[in-house]
């Protein structure tokens, strides 16, 4: 297998001027520990935008196009999002363990937190 094809594929789509974009980001570097990974910044402005690109609120994090954090209640939509984390807190971002989590099993089920 070659090192490209061992790369998770890592979009992240925000509204304009996103307030949790910053936050993201810092979690997503974090996560990825100095790993030459590209992440793909993606701005959407409208609802049609959203469902196509799968954007369930702001920030949406795709892995190879999946969605690892949506939950069965997730929709298409340009609004802010929260994320819940183990231990019952929210915030605008996953956490850094979860992103690890994820990034490390590509399994989409493995996460634990909801919009």
């Amino acid at each position: 297998m070659s090192q490209r094809e061992t790369k998770p594929q890592i979009a992240v789509l925000t509204v304009p001027d996103c307030p949790n974009a910053p936050l993201a980001r810092q979690r997503i570097a974090d996560a990825l520990d100095g790993r030459d990974v590209p992440v793909e910044w993606v701005e959407v402005t409208d609802e049609a935008d959203a469902a196509q690109r799968k954007m369930t609120g702001s920030p949406t994090i795709l892995l190879d196009g999946v969605d690892p954090f949506a939950t069965a209640a997730s929709q298409p939509s340009v609004s802010c999002r929260l994320y819940r984390h183990p231990d019952g807190t929210t915030d605008g971002a996953p956490t850094v363990a979860d992103l690890r989590r994820v990034l490390a099993t590509g399994d989409p089920s493995s996460s634990t937190s909801t919009d």
